[in-house]
């Protein structure tokens, strides 16, 4: 049984997201956003449109299911998404985005996919919610809160038909 707690005001973190990613990345050259499916994803399309990236096709997304180190054990989710990075990776300032942070192991996925696709600059990580619980050595760049969860609680980004975000704990009995 999976009860649901929402706790975060998901649109005030992505605001504040928004803020430090805007700030971070003033001076970079060559900048392109990348999410992680599905929540990543999300927080990565509007971050692209704030920081004007969508109409010079700078937004790519990527789905970890087969980089996973963890694949045989987790198998694949229902639903795997494909790919999709239209443009060249060498040489770029990557933001890499995900909703939550938690044990690194899906950015570990994310970065060896990115590096099937070229060799970035820079790659910056940016993430809504941090919960500070690594099994690999990660740190976001940008993160909008640090959040402690039992081990038997996840965070869920959900987004609506208007474009809004919300975040749930749900707690896993």
């Amino acid at each position: 049984m999976t009860t649901t707690t929402p706790q975060f005001d998901a649109e005030a973190l992505y605001a504040a997201l928004e803020a430090q990613v805007k700030a971070g990345l003033a001076q970079a050259e060559n900048v392109a956003v990348i999410g992680i499916y599905s929540g990543g994803a999300w927080v990565a399309e509007r971050l692209a449109a704030a920081l004007q990236l969508t109409e010079s096709n700078r937004l790519g997304f990527v789905d970890v299911s087969f980089y996973r180190d963890d694949f045989s054990k987790k198998g694949l989710r229902a639903e795997v998404k494909p790919t999709h990075i239209p443009f060249d990776v060498n040489g770029a300032t990557i933001l890499l985005v995900d909703d939550v942070l938690y044990t690194g192991r899906t950015t570990r996925a994310a970065i060896n996919e990115l590096f099937d696709y070229g060799r970035p600059a820079k790659v910056m990580l940016a993430a809504l919610v941090d919960r500070e619980e690594r099994e690999l050595p990660i740190v976001a760049d940008f993160v909008a809160d640090v959040a402690a969860l039992g081990a038997d609680q996840t965070l869920q980004l959900e987004r609506a038909d208007d474009g809004r975000f919300t975040l749930t704990v749900l707690h896993n009995a």
